[in-house]
């Protein structure tokens, strides 16, 4: 099976201090050999192993890696082909597993059956993400209960229709396992020491063939970090709580015309807001599935209702895409206006944002933090524990530094008038000047300046869904198609020169 990613670059998640300490170690030896002969003993020491290794000696086994990551360091969780202005946190972790001999570098993505529960985008943290993984085992194949031995290909990653089948004929040997009689693979230990400290495997678990960490995912928690600052919680509840359950996302989200998405409801199972500490909340958003960029788009409107620039019950007037598809209730007697086309606003910052967790039924993990045998009395000295400690140190040493900046320039300059929240949008008016510039918080610090304040449900609204689908697939769509279809049967002459292609009839304008 011919893999469809290319393996990464062995430097593309190498911190700035990582390349510089490798520059360092290839230019050492260099000026050595300048001013001092190397001893006898180095030099022997330096001659490298006569014997390759050779990855596929080995059983592989299926696991599932839990893992944390800081968004802001990354373009994105999901691994791309193209090139990145930041390495992306995918790319990274197979990196440091092939790096490992792990998983086969040669063989990509696909050579070790990699399936993720749920993309981030860039700038999105994850606390509890999980990805699945076939990788080599120290364990012979009779203590494992499904192994792959040699080059045989990992099966493709099931869908969810797909989990409760037969096994079918798949290279996977399957048998009763005996008693562990040696040490498993040290995972959790041996990515640590070698990925930077802004990604960090919690656990791992030894997982069946047919698992899938997207498809057998029950639900995902949502955390998103904001500042009380100027704002009406109590309305930002209301407005929160009405998410609850299933309704139409289409307007709450960011149309991909690419995924040709026609169904937009989603279940959500939980929306509060809950306090941090003195100077943050928390929204909690818990969904069986989510959109592109939905729990950002959530947000931005939960901060135009928290400062009184809107009602809690655009949400609900949002969600009503069609006629009765929102029926009023108590709060909101008269029926909602329809808005079948998504109304033009800035989605919130995507720096607060983290995946906090996945859920799935009880029994499909056995989490682990070592490769110990069950018997060892093992003592967990908390290495890990006191890593993470030391980053939230400086986090907070950093914290209290740009508190004495702030403290510093108001030495100089006021504070800024403070206009929210608004008991009702007409007292934007009485609080500033006409033309007096406000800003309209997005979170994680930044907000949107705005001169005139047009009610979002008052602006221009977007295509229809089935419009930017159609656009999509008659243009952009066709286009890639084609190109699939000269690279497959190898016209690489059409594939340089699309313009002739185009010109003789054989391709979509």
């Amino acid at each position: 099976m011919a893999s469809a990613y290319l393996p990464p670059s062995p430097y593309a998640g190498w911190s700035r201090e990582q390349l510089i300490e490798r520059l360092q170690s290839l230019e050492g030896p260099a000026k050595l050999s300048v001013d001092t002969p190397p001893a006898v003993n180095d030099i022997e020491k330096s001659k490298p192993s006569t014997r390759k290794f050779n990855f596929y000696e080995y059983p592989r086994r299926k696991i599932a890696l839990k893992f944390s990551y800081s968004g802001w360091e990354y373009g994105g969780l999901a691994f791309q082909i193209d090139d990145t202005p930041l390495p992306t946190v995918e790319g990274v972790l197979f990196d440091t597993l092939a790096k490992a001999r792990l998983v086969d570098e040669e063989a990509g993505f696909d050579g070790c059956g990699w399936e993720r529960c749920g993309r981030t985008d860039k700038g999105v943290s994850g606390a509890g993400q999980v990805v699945s993984l076939w990788v080599r085992s120290a364990l012979p194949t009779d203590e494992l209960s499904e192994s792959i031995t040699g080059t045989t290909l990992v099966p493709v990653p099931v869908s969810r229709d797909a989990l409760e089948a037969e096994p079918s004929s798949d290279g996977i040997e399957r048998r009763e396992p005996k008693e562990q009689s040696r040490n498993e693979h040290d995972y959790v230990t041996i990515l640590n020491r070698m990925l930077p400290e802004t990604i960090r495997i919690s656990a791992w678990s030894p997982v069946s063939s047919t698992f899938s960490p997207r498809f057998s995912c029950l639900w995902r928690h949502y955390k998103y970090l904001f500042s009380p600052k100027d704002l009406d919680i109590s309305k930002m509840q209301d407005a929160a709580s009405r998410l609850i359950g299933e309704h139409d996302f289409r307007n709450l989200c960011k149309l991909d015309a690419a995924k040709q998405i026609t169904s937009f409801k989603r279940n959500i199972l939980d929306a509060h807001i809950e306090k941090y500490n003195d100077n943050l909340h928390i929204f909690n958003l818990v969904g069986s599935a989510f959109l592109y960029n939905q729990v950002r788009h959530i947000m931005a409107v939960l901060f135009l209702v928290g400062t009184g620039l809107e009602p809690p019950s655009l949400v609900t007037t949002l969600m009503n895409v069609s006629e009765g598809c929102e029926p009023p209730n108590g709060d909101d007697p008269q029926p909602y206006p329809v808005v079948d086309r998504k109304p033009e606003y800035h989605m919130a910052d995507g720096l607060p944002l983290m995946l906090w967790d996945c859920g799935y039924p009880d029994g499909t993990f056995s989490w682990r933090t070592n490769g110990r045998l069950p018997s060892d009395e093992f003592k967990d000295l908390g290495e890990l524990q006191r890593e993470m400690q030391n980053i939230v140190t400086r986090s907070h040493i950093t914290a209290a530094l740009n508190e004495h900046f702030q403290q510093a320039v108001a030495k100089h300059h006021p504070a800024p008038p403070s206009i929210f929240p608004l008991d009702k949008p007409s007292q934007l008016q009485e609080r500033r000047g006409p033309q007096q510039a406000f800003a309209v918080p997005l979170g994680g610090g930044s907000a949107h300046r705005v001169v005139k304040w047009v009610p979002v449900l008052q602006r221009k609204r977007l295509d229809p869904v089935e419009v930017a689908n159609e656009r999509w697939r008659v243009g952009k769509g066709t286009r890639k198609a084609e190109r699939r279809r000269i690279a497959a049967e190898g016209d690489l002459e059409a594939v340089q020169q699309p313009e002739k292609v185009a010109a003789s009839g054989g391709g979509a304008s």
